[in-house]
């Protein structure tokens, strides 16, 4: 069992909400069922889901010990960017899914790491998600690390929620931007009719926040960088194309016609900068474009 330390930073927030917000892997639901189980304890006393604690009170969690992993080890080609005792990162392909999922239950980057890894994958996020930090989309290629334990799945996960650690994309945008740089900031939440995609939420949704810039320009497109300060679902695909610019190839947030060549949405996880969770040194990584992604910008250029 793995007991976790939390301070509550945000006065009159329903405890469930938070515990969802600040525990890696922890649905809303998740949340509720450890209240109900007693598993927290809000300055010394057995917690309620309804309770609303003050500013800077202190909560003690107990998280149950990760369930057996049921998914398969397969021998996936992985290109590891960085290992160590703690950490893995890998220059996802594009078209790989992340984790198994209804429609993809294996095949997937964490049937990779678990046959890369061995017993070597944190177990905060579950069965299905062993290792997983965070999450880029199938159709996106680039830096997505992994955590070997649980101690620095929780270091690294802190530093989502403070933005040590910091993640840089770029993609091809649909349009020309009128200026050269811009900041998005605009709450993300589900769609309110179609459950599978995302939008933005000014009541509802959760903040999220993207800074970009623009790199080239070409007739018709744009080469911009993304800097995330959240990371939400979708955040680049949904933030951009509220701008009147969505990601080339993006036929959920943008054209519904395919573009030839691509198989989904022109966007490169390019750059990662984390803090080592056991030597607390600063560790910045970097992959090139893919080859596909070159091509778009030499056809563009041509």
């Amino acid at each position: 069992m793995t007991t976790l330390t939390l301070t509550t930073d945000r006065p009159g927030e329903r405890l469930d909400a938070f515990l969802a917000r600040s525990v890696p892997g922890l649905t809303r639901s998740g949340a509720q069922k450890l209240l109900e189980r007693g598993a927290v304890l809000l300055n010394g006393r057995t917690a309620r889901k309804n309770d609303r604690p003050s500013l800077g009170q202190a909560l003690t969690v107990s998280l149950p010990d990760p369930e057996p992993i049921d998914v398969l080890p397969q021998p996936i080609p992985l290109d590891v960017v960085y290992e160590d005792g703690d950490v893995i990162v890998v220059n996802k392909p594009a078209g790989l899914v992340v984790h198994p999922a209804p429609g993809h239950p294996d095949g997937t980057l964490v049937n990779a790491l678990l046959y890369h890894c061995g017993a070597s994958l944190s177990g905060i996020n579950g069965q299905l998600r062993p290792g997983i930090v965070h999450r880029i989309d199938r159709d996106t290629s680039g830096l997505i690390i992994a955590a070997k334990n649980d101690q620095a799945h929780l270091a690294l996960a802190a530093q989502l929620q403070d933005h040590s650690l910091a993640r840089t994309y770029e993609a091809v945008a649909v349009g020309n931007f009128r200026e050269d740089r811009g900041t998005v900031d605009a709450p993300i939440g589900r769609h309110p009719v179609d459950r599978k995609r995302m939008s933005i939420d000014r009541r509802n949704g959760r903040e999220a926040v993207t800074h970009w810039s623009v790199l080239a320009r070409y007739p018709g497109h744009t080469h911009v960088e993304c800097r995330l300060e959240t990371g939400r679902t979708h955040q680049i695909r949904v933030h951009l194309a509220s701008t009147g610019h969505p990601l080339l190839g993006d036929t959920v947030y943008g054209a519904k016609k395919p573009v030839p060549g691509l198989a989904g949405q022109c966007l490169h996880a390019r750059r990662l900068r984390f803090v080592h969770p056991s030597t607390g040194q600063p560790v910045e990584l970097e992959c090139p474009l893919p080859g596909w992604f070159q091509a778009v910008l030499d056809r563009l250029g041509g």
